[in-house]
């Protein structure tokens, strides 16, 4: 008898060690694969990145030095006949004397202070925040063991990525990290009189030095072949996750040069990483490189001209002319930046903004001030804008966008274009300038014609930073009220208003 129950507790113990056993192994296996079926279970949006709005990165790095004409000037300084190239020989020589890895000895960073730039981006608003890790030219703003031409081995010799990340989070804004380069790749090098209609940045050309065979500066000039480029784009990837766990991915365009499988491994990997250390992470795409159900669309320079079902993001720049800082940079007015977070975030969308600081390190204080209006005015109005969600309708007034996309004119909004935003059931309606003081308004979205006779009561109106009462009538052609005899803002003013939810007009 004592020989039977000891048998069956060997047996119920195997059996119960089998079974850990299996369940260990299966809740050590990847939670998600590298197909786009098993990727698409990730939420390609997740909430926090939905309540932030409004973030910045800075394009920065070996393409600040030369500080002329714009962040294309790499490329542009090797075509024969451009300004760009006339601008390199008369000032440093012939390329063969001068290339543009000559330019790294010169980024010195000296006056980077990551805490500072922090400090920066957390008093402009922003909620998420970061750098270009790797532009177009080979240049990888971190410590790595892939790429020799990275700033904590040549010019600075420090970790800018790990700096500004450690700064950005102690704020305990997300960390963003952008990667551009796709476009590095030489794929013309037998042909290379079709150079200049191939998207890379930089040439084959037997004369200057991006036709170099020495190890080290084919690597930059992307004179090396595809499998090991694309083994690199991969690994450069793995090692910022790994090294610095960025809470968005952003990808600039041509990504779809890199094959399939390597983007879907890269996704796989990212979301593995974010679930192992239980955090939510998003990447962007812009021409289709990845499926929408895994990844976020991203308009550079350009929006949607409606409310749309999934979220996304548009980045744009503080700066007219270059993402990168040059001599003559001009600058954007704050307004014009205000009203189009405005209007993205009408639309069920979020803004990352640009910033061009110098090679030393410094931003610029006419950059600065500009950032700090805009967080002055999210400091009153910020209600309006983070944690809101789309209304039924995303605005009106005389000023149209006609299509959606990227590269869209800039558009000059009026005091009589008003964009709307909700929480519950509160709707805020934001006015974008001063129509002056005393002047009859109406909100005509709160009319018949544009919610067809289904239009919610108002019980309350009040202007976000303004205390005394703001009276209003309501009635089928829209709200009526009339503005304070004091000026409240030139930029954009937001006009808080309270829904009786159990009302109908």
């Amino acid at each position: 008898m004592k020989k039977s129950v000891y048998s069956l507790c060997i047996a119920l113990c195997l059996i119960s060690c089998a079974k850990n056993k299996k369940e260990q192994l299966e809740a050590s296996k990847p939670k998600y694969e590298a197909n786009w079926e098993s990727l698409a279970k990730y939420q390609e949006a997740p909430e926090w990145f939905k309540d932030a709005k409004f973030g910045i990165y800075a394009h920065w790095g070996v393409m600040s030095v030369p500080a002329y004409a714009n962040d294309w000037y790499a490329r542009n300084m090797h075509i024969e006949g451009s300004d760009e190239f006339k601008h390199h020989v008369d000032t440093y020589g012939e390329h063969s004397k001068f290339g543009y890895h000559d330019y790294v000895p010169m980024f010195k960073a000296e006056n980077f202070d990551a805490n500072a730039w922090a400090d920066l981006f957390e008093k402009s608003g922003a909620k998420f925040a970061g750098l270009v890790a790797q532009h177009h030219d080979g240049w990888s703003n971190w410590r790595s063991e892939i790429n020799p031409w990275n700033a904590f081995d040549m010019g600075p010799k420090q970790d800018i990525l790990g700096e500004l990340s450690a700064a950005i989070k102690e704020k305990n804004m997300k960390f963003v990290a952008s990667f551009h380069m796709a476009r590095n790749l030489q794929i013309y090098k037998e042909q290379p009189e079709k150079w200049l209609n191939d998207t890379s940045y930089f040439p084959y050309n037997p004369k200057l030095p991006t036709s170099s065979e020495d190890p080290l500066l084919a690597k930059m000039y992307g004179n090396i072949s595809k499998e090991k480029f694309n083994k690199d784009w991969i690994g450069q990837l793995k090692e910022v996750i790994d090294n610095y766990s960025p809470d968005l991915i952003y990808f600039d365009s041509q990504t779809q040069k890199i094959p399939e499988s390597f983007r879907k491994e890269f996704a796989a990997y990212y979301f593995n990483d974010a679930d192992k250390k239980n955090k939510q992470v998003v990447f962007t795409h812009k021409e289709g490189e990845f499926p929408k159900s895994v990844s976020l669309e991203d308009f550079e320079k350009g929006r949607t001209n409606k409310i749309t079902k999934d979220f996304w993001l548009t980045d744009e720049t503080v700066s007219v002319g270059s993402w990168s800082y040059t001599n003559t940079l001009g600058l954007k007015k704050t307004d014009e930046i205000l009203h189009v977070l405005v209007d993205v975030v009408s639309k069920n969308g979020a803004l990352m903004l640009n910033v061009s600081p110098m090679a030393n390190g410094i931003i610029p204080q006419n950059q600065q001030d500009i950032l700090l209006e805009i967080g002055e005015w999210l400091k009153t109005n910020g209600e309006a804008i983070y944690s809101s969600r789309p209304w039924r309708v995303f605005g009106e007034g005389p000023t149209k966008q006609e299509k959606s996309g990227m590269f869209l004119d800039r558009i000059s909004y009026t005091p009589q274009d008003i964009r709307y935003t909700k929480k519950g059931d509160t709707i805020y309606a934001i006015v974008l300038g001063w129509p002056g003081n005393n002047a009859s308004i109406t909100l005509k979205s709160f009319s018949n014609n544009v919610l067809e006779n289904n239009i919610p009561k108002v019980k309350r109106i009040s202007i976000l930073g303004y205390d005394s009462e703001m009276t209003f009538t309501q009635d089928t052609e829209g709200l009526h009220f009339t503005t304070p005899n004091k000026k409240i803002d030139d930029k954009a003013f937001v006009i808080k208003l309270e829904i009786d939810s159990e009302k109908r007009l």
